[in-house]
């Protein structure tokens, strides 16, 4: 309801932030927990002059927990990590904190919570972030039992990790990997349109208890997704089909700690052994379209970010520019 208060965990993350503006659209309250409150003020625009509180929380201390949640009607568990690193370890952040927190929320008197898991999660996963992805969603139903999980496909937007990446390694690299033969397939799903779910099942009651696979409109391959960002930045690579196995050796060098890439290095094992899942909606499951929800597609959010990719930049497709 409007001007109820909603916890956010991981709200400045990438999915987490949009959820922030979207339930302050909506007219909620939102505290926003995040563990660098200092780098966040980005999040306040989004709402009305005192709508959106920063918080300094850490999703492993229980009391930190325990006072993000004082007096909230709703929570939102946007944390997770695809990689970990220290003590944001794949199991600490995926799998241990959203347990923590949905048990933390049915003893504060929370009426609401609301996961973001992903497609594929499994506990029986061989990749380790499905793995733990799926003991995540697991712990949060035994603490939380009318809890919503929202289960999204790969998520695109101006702060995504894959067009944007792909395409920034598209400007230096001759070559790009297509691992695994680049058949893997995606759904992908615009965040705005996760953020509008999140702040849907915060709002609407009926919701309780369910999981919904988010995906976008269009299934793509591997293959399609890289040789569409191509196009949007205007440069030809050759296209190096990667089997599994080589991916997976690359993946073990490229993944050791680095004084370039400390924290996000370009691929691990585990991204490897994540690929070799297709990552789509299943039939049988709660949808948009049990949320009433007309996902947005690639073709049409994409080419709004991805033009500062191209070597003529925003100007690419004018044949000339008028001089005033």
């Amino acid at each position: 309801m409007p001007n109820d208060l909603v916890t956010v965990f991981g709200a400045s993350g990438f999915v987490g932030r949009h959820s922030v503006r979207a339930l302050a659209a909506q007219g909620f309250r939102v505290r926003a927990i995040c563990r660098k409150p200092n780098l966040a003020n980005f999040l306040l625009p989004a709402g009305q002059v005192g709508q959106i509180q920063i918080v300094k929380g850490n999703i492993n201390n229980e009391d930190d927990i325990a006072r993000a949640l004082a007096g909230a009607d709703a929570v939102v568990i946007a944390a997770g990590v695809l990689f970990g690193h220290g003590l944001q370890s794949l199991e600490a952040i995926n799998a241990d904190a959203p347990g923590r927190i949905a048990r933390a929320a049915l003893k504060s008197g929370a009426g609401t919570l609301v996961h973001v898991s992903a497609i594929g999660a499994d506990t029986e996963a061989m990749s380790e972030y499905a793995r733990t992805k799926g003991l995540g969603e697991r712990a949060v139903r035994d603490g939380f039992p009318r809890a919503v999980i929202m289960r999204p496909s790969l998520v695109f937007g101006p702060e995504d990790e894959f067009f944007n990446r792909f395409a920034a390694m598209a400007r230096f690299l001759p070559a790009l990997p297509l691992i695994g033969g680049g058949k893997t397939k995606f759904q992908p799903v615009f965040v705005g349109d996760v953020a509008t779910a999140v702040a849907r099942g915060v709002a609407d009651k009926a919701m309780s208890g369910r999981t919904y696979q988010l995906g976008g409109p269009k299934t793509y391959s591997f293959r399609e997704l890289i040789e569409f960002i191509l196009r949007e930045t205007g440069r030809k690579r050759f296209l190096v089909p990667l089997p599994f196995a080589l991916a997976a050796i690359q993946g073990f060098f490229l993944q050791l700690p680095s004084f370039l890439l400390p924290l996000r290095p370009l691929l691990t094992v585990d991204q490897v052994r994540l690929l070799k899942t297709d990552n789509v909606v299943q039939a049988g499951a709660f949808t948009f379209d049990d949320l009433d929800i007309a996902a947005a597609n690639v073709e049409k959010i994409v080419p709004t970010y991805l033009w500062r990719f191209h070597p003529k930049g925003q100007f690419h497709d004018q044949q000339h520019i008028a001089v005033q």
